[in-house]
């Protein structure tokens, strides 16, 4: 009989990691029952005696940068036009507090930014197992970490300065991407 309590222990990181990866709690928990089956499928492959929790991670990792990769293609070409969906899109009640603007942040980074700054921030991990798991370099780790940070410091005051009035005669130097909504 196989000791399955390492792995289960591993859930709650693996939930929390997932939630902040996609941004949505019923994607986080497929893509965590995503990662068991393979970790249980592909079993062989873990070292017996290295970090199982940095093997787990690297698994959805890799998982979930193809899940990315695969919706890029498919829906390359597949977008609609703000205009026609704009009696779908409702404004918040009320203010959503910080702690949902940093998850919208966090969701504004690139992925490999995302992945950087949650697994050595949320996570603590060493920036050698983030390497393990990213498949790059330290510095590699430590740059994309930097960058991460300054982008979210960036994004995380980007309301407050949107907030100040701004005179007519000057357009915005950044506009935001136009939005557009994906089938």
């Amino acid at each position: 009989m196989v000791n399955r309590e390492p792995i289960v222990d591993q859930i709650p990181a693996l939930r929390r990691y997932a939630r902040a990866l996609t941004g949505d709690a019923w994607a986080a928990d497929d893509l965590v029952q995503d990662t068991l089956e393979r970790a249980c499928s592909k079993w062989r492959l873990w070292a017996v005696g290295s970090d199982l929790r940095a093997w787990l991670f690297t698994v959805m990792h890799n998982l979930f940068a193809n899940q990315v990769r695969r919706s890029t293609r498919q829906a390359s070409g597949s977008s609609v036009d703000i205009d026609d969906v704009a009696h779908e899109l409702v404004a918040p009640e009320a203010d959503p507090g910080p702690a949902l603007d940093l998850q919208r942040c966090l969701l504004r980074l690139p992925l490999d930014q995302r992945a950087v700054v949650l697994l050595v921030s949320i996570e603590e991990m060493s920036y050698a197992d983030v390497a393990r798991i990213t498949g790059v370099p330290i510095g590699t780790v430590m740059s994309r970490l930097s960058r991460a940070r300054h982008r979210l410091q960036t994004l995380m005051e980007a309301p407050a300065r949107s907030a100040a009035p701004q005179p007519a005669s000057d357009a915005p130097t950044n506009p935001l991407p136009s939005l557009r909504r994906l089938k």
